[in-house]
């Protein structure tokens, strides 16, 4: 994507020409949260100096349908990446719309936050006919603004269990919502889909794999994951010609290779995916990826251990294991590429690494809180059920917030019993450390909470197309 010297002439101040612009901006004053069983988004105070901070100031229900919708990596209907050229918008230029997509229902909710941003409210319903019969996919994952249009991954194809053919990612209009399509002209040998991003002045998307609906949506499916079934490869398209240019296969002891975490730097062409178990140990992992003389490589660069435990206190899943394996279900890169946040569910950690070498990540900082069989309160001395799930990094990396719940069939195979909805903070040190806020213990009495998005972008929704010194000059 070649630099247009317009990019800082639009209408929303949120869209910021680089990560330093982002990071330097006002601090979010809101933060949104996916809510399940039932759904609803869910409006959080994060403002300090608000009367109300630390509470629940708004909420939007899904309407009743025959079945959940279970909302997971929804997003803004547009970003940063609207600054470059290639971006087709005609509209006005606002990050103002959420887009909520329904993993089981394959139906997707678009809600208005211009009007209060503390009550969204429903302006267009995208049914499943809509979403399978123009996309060929169902159960949408995760939503990115890109170039072009909206970005939305989905889990399963057009079949009735959806686990026949490719599934992989398709598109909607950034102002009519309306969908237009697959995005793939060439899948390549992916052939399972789950999160995705890109290094976008080099044209170039990573995708992730998670597994068929058929081993996601009543559970995990023990026998699938010593078999290897579940995602196990890195792959990359060239986003001109949305063809398929690359896959790395990590090996099929390495299960479920979910989130993909480039470098915000936009000069830059490396990354982290993590990985949630190694069957040959239990243990978890982090892979960097990166661009060299001209091949894409990927290399293991972080190894996190399970930890042994005795069979009568772990759930009947990993009874037979003897161990509880850290489960990583997410991670976060800060807006300056410095620090990596990896989310350990099933251990119930948190851990901070110094990426500064992306090669060679250092732990630096981290945070326990839940954990199978081992049930660390929070510093409020409250009960916290779950781990440290889905981490959301505000755009000045001083803080993250982190809710508890993965999916609700697969809660109840490791977490037996309620798991109610909580969102938590940590505090970070600039030079390394993380602890978690003691004051700051919000509780979403009868749902569970997923996904966090921050009012104005956050670190896991921007992609950014200029440098500091080019939107300097």
């Amino acid at each position: 994507m070649s630099h247009q010297h317009e990019c800082c002439e639009h209408s929303d101040p949120t869209l910021y020409p680089s990560p330093a612009d982002a990071a330097a901006a006002p601090a979010e004053t809101l933060a949104y949260v996916a809510l399940l069983a039932p759904d609803a988004i869910g409006v959080v105070d994060v403002d300090p100096a608000s009367p109300t901070y630390g509470t629940i100031v708004g909420k939007w229900d899904a309407p009743p349908q025959k079945s959940p919708d279970e909302f997971h990596h929804y997003g803004w209907n547009i970003c940063s990446s609207a600054l470059g050229e290639d971006h087709v918008h005609s509209g006005s230029m606002e990050r103002r719309y959420l887009v909520v997509p329904g993993l089981r229902s394959s139906r997707i909710y678009i809600l208005d936050t211009g009007k209060d941003p503390r009550h969204p409210e429903l302006v267009r319903t995208i049914e499943p006919e809509e979403v399978i019969g123009k996309s060929g996919y169902s159960r949408p994952h995760t939503v990115h603004c890109g170039p072009n249009g909206l970005f939305i991954s989905a889990i399963g194809d057009d079949s009735p269990d959806g686990s026949e053919g490719p599934a992989g990612i398709f598109t909607m209009d950034h102002d009519d919502f309306s969908v237009t399509g697959k995005w793939e002209l060439d899948h390549g040998t992916q052939t399972m889909s789950y999160d995705f991003w890109w290094h976008i002045n080099s044209a170039v998307l990573m995708a992730g794999e998670w597994g068929r609906p058929k081993h996601i949506e009543n559970g995990i499916v023990p026998e699938a994951l010593l078999a290897g079934e579940y995602g196990h490869k890195l792959h990359f398209f060239d986003l001109k010609t949305r063809r398929h240019i690359k896959e790395i296969d990590l090996g099929k002891n390495h299960q479920m290779t979910l989130e993909v975490r480039p470098a915000h730097d936009p000069s830059q062409n490396y990354g982290f995916m993590g990985v949630v178990i190694n069957t040959d140990d239990l243990s978890a992992s982090v892979w960097t990826w990166w661009l060299e003389d001209g091949d894409w490589k990927a290399k293991q660069t972080i190894t996190i251990p399970a930890i042994p435990m005795d069979a009568e206190k772990l759930p009947p899943l990993l009874k037979g294991f003897g161990a509880v394996p850290p489960v990583i279900t997410d991670i976060g890169l800060s807006l300056d590429d410095k620090f990596l946040y990896v989310s350990c569910w099933g251990t119930g950690q948190l851990i901070q690494y110094d990426v500064t070498d992306p090669l060679a990540p250092k732990q630096v900082g981290m945070v326990e809180l839940g954990g199978i069989g081992r049930n660390i309160k929070h510093p409020s001395g409250k009960y916290f059920a779950g781990g440290p799930q889905m981490i959301e990094i505000s755009r000045d990396g001083k803080r993250i917030f982190s809710t508890n719940s993965l999916f609700y069939s697969w809660d109840g195979q490791f977490y037996p019993g309620e798991m109610p909805g909580v969102m938590v903070k940590m505090d970070v040190d600039q030079n390394g450390g993380i602890k978690l806020d003691p004051d700051f213990f919000v509780e979403f009495e009868g749902h569970r909470a997923h996904q966090v998005r921050l009012e104005g972008g956050d670190c896991s929704t921007d992609s950014f197309c200029f440098t500091k010194d080019f939107a300097q000059k």
